[in-house]
């Protein structure tokens, strides 16, 4: 069976692409994107298998 490792991030809007590139880089996987505290920032969620 397939485990799995999560990770939430914090995204600035004028960053999200940069971010998630960084992110994905390292092997993890865009799960869901969900509004953060304030109109400025989002909250991602990835995940990636455990080695």
């Amino acid at each position: 069976m397939t485990k799995w490792e999560y990770v939430t991030v914090p995204l600035l809007v004028h960053a999200t692409k940069q971010i998630l590139d960084t992110w994905g880089q390292d092997g993890w996987e865009l799960v869901q994107v969900v509004p953060g505290p304030n109109p400025e920032q989002l909250v991602a969620y990835l995940k990636r298998e455990k080695a």
